[in-house]
């Protein structure tokens, strides 16, 4: 197999030299790495190795060239390469002009010379990005190879969970790929069991089910310990997060996802409001980061399990599962988030994993190569998804009922799609039904005073609000009007609160009117949709479970 490319340039030969002695000792065992000194010379190199099939996973490159800029070189090598990792050496006279390209090339990174040492400087910030591009572009990495249709529902679901976990997989529709119908006719398969993964060891699941795949790659369907100090149900960014400061403040932490990690915001292509990352990063990306954090803290991961009730007895809470197998808990925190409400039209229920998807952007952007995409809502995760789906379909139309996006979207996103050629806005306009043979083929649209019009549509993704992942939770817990679990002093406004809350003590700011079990996050009547709140909620939430088992 062949080795990745790391390629570096600076025009000062004995920047040059030191920087690619340092990328040397700790990747070469690992990476290629190329080195030059004349930004043209690195450019005329990178046609025959795409030629050659090479796969260039980062370029390091100094800003301040004689020949050219580094953010000129790196946007003309995103042509070839634009999934390569890009990192911009600067001296700290060239920040501003590091910070445009951020914007100008979607750069990754940048460093401001000198970077010594290179364990604390560097390699923390390669190794981040070089993981990142392992796990999403590069085909050598790929440990199992999924086999189906693309307009099958179950072929769908597991492309999603799989994507949602962060497994490396290839994707081959048996439809048109030949790999695809040689590995099935060699194993004899039938397409009655489709869709089927081929493992890395040889092993085939035929027709899986989710948790046969979670058993098959390893993820834990049975909790380690019998009794935990608290136990977090949801592993979004609030429930990731209150993993984090669980198990690093000494808690004894459980983290039960009944899918994938990362919620709603680990689906997002591209976050850009993050403290912290400047470039923005990707939904998957944190999610990664995340779940490594709080592995490495100490956190228990169970999943694909799905709670159904949470019950009290003698102190403890009692977790019990689906398969009615329990978990004990001192403490719990509700993190289950939201998840996207239903387009209620005629049609949509039929083709949905067929050509209809709720999110899954991500998941299906590369089955929209060169399509007629349609996407309804109005919020920054359609506008995110839209900037993504644009560098696959012909045309991305974004349809929403009001007159503009500027009432519920980010002025940063608005402003990005409008310098988008093949994203178009479709206001004052619904969707009235969904059309097609055994996949999405036809949209019938209505707008405000015009007759309905009958388009032709290969994709529809919707994102059209959120409802609270609550339906399990039981009627002793108060929610609002819409679902969302409601906590603290809200719960006073509640005539039944006192029949059900029995301490002195008011309920704390995320308690809800069970003592012991907090709600963080997007599930939470009055929060904020943003990864940052839902992120501090869970961390709170951790400080208020420390007070709680300090009482009993």
């Amino acid at each position: 197999m062949k080795k990745p490319i790391i390629f570096c340039i600076d025009d000062d030969p004995q920047v040059l030299a030191s920087v690619s002695r340092d990328v040397k000792q700790k990747y070469r065992d690992n990476y290629k790495v190329l080195s030059t000194t004349y930004a043209k010379e690195a450019l005329e190199m990178l046609l025959p190795l795409k030629n050659k099939d090479e796969a260039i996973a980062l370029f390091l490159v100094d800003q301040r060239m004689p020949e050219m800029e580094g953010v000129v070189f790196l946007n003309e090598a995103m042509k070839l390469f634009p999934d390569a990792k890009k990192v911009l050496l600067t001296a700290y006279s060239d920040t501003a002009a590091a910070i445009r390209a951020i914007n100008e090339v979607r750069l990754d990174y940048y460093l401001t010379k000198p970077w010594n040492p290179p364990e604390e400087k560097l390699y923390p910030v390669l190794d981040e990005l070089l993981e990142e591009w392992l796990v999403n572009s590069y085909p050598g990495t790929v440990g199992l190879r999924l086999i189906g249709y693309q307009f099958s529902p179950k072929s769908h679901k597991i492309k999603e969970f799989l994507a949602g976990n962060l497994i490396p997989y290839q994707w081959l529709d048996i439809e048109i790929n030949n790999e695809a119908k040689e590995l099935v006719d060699l194993n004899a398969v039938g397409l009655k069991d489709l869709p089927a993964i081929f493992f890395e060891d040889g092993t085939i699941l035929l027709h899986p089910t989710i948790q046969e795949i979670a058993s098959k790659i390893g993820l834990s369907p049975t909790a380690a310990q019998t009794v935990y100090d608290v136990v977090i149900i949801g592993a979004g960014p609030a429930g990731l997060a209150a993993a984090v400061y669980g198990a690093s403040e000494g808690l004894k932490t459980l983290l039960i996802e009944r899918n994938a990690p990362g919620g709603q915001a680990g689906t997002s292509s591209r976050i850009e409001n993050y403290l912290g990352f400047p470039s923005g990063l990707s939904g998957a990306e944190l999610t990664r980061r995340a779940t490594a954090q709080a592995a490495r803290l100490g956190a228990e991961f169970l999943s694909p399990r799905e709670v159904k009730e949470i019950i009290q007895k003698d102190g403890y809470k009692i977790i019990m599962l689906e398969d009615n197998s329990q978990v004990l808990a001192r403490a719990v925190i509700i993190t289950t988030g939201v998840d996207y409400r239903k387009l209620e039209k005629k049609g949509i229920e039929d083709f949905t994993g067929a050509g209809i998807y709720y999110g899954a952007a991500m998941t299906e952007a590369a089955a929209c190569k060169d399509k007629e995409v349609y996407l309804v809502g109005g919020g920054n995760s359609a506008g995110q998804a839209a900037v993504y789906l644009s560098k696959f379909a012909k045309n991305v139309y974004i349809l929403i009922r009001r007159d503009s996006l500027s009432y519920t979207m980010s002025s940063y996103l608005v402003d990005q799609l409008k310098d988008l050629d093949n994203v178009q806005l479709i206001p004052n306009a619904e969707i009235e039904e969904a059309q097609g043979n055994g996949k999405l083929e036809r949209l019938i649209i209505k707008k405000i005073d015009k007759p309905e019009d009958t388009v032709p549509a290969d994709a529809l993704f919707i994102f059209i609000g959120a409802s609270p992942v609550t339906d399990w939770i039981g009627q002793d817990f108060l929610k609002d009007a819409k679902g969302f679990l409601e906590t603290g002093r809200e719960l006073k406004k509640y005539n039944t609160f006192r029949k059900i809350w029995k301490l002195e003590r008011d309920p704390y700011l995320l308690e809800t009117c069970t003592p012991g079990i907090f709600a963080a996050g997007d599930v939470r009547s009055g929060a904020m949709a943003r990864v940052a709140s839902a992120v501090g909620e869970g961390s709170m939430a951790i400080s208020f479970v420390h007070r709680y088992l300090a009482e009993v």
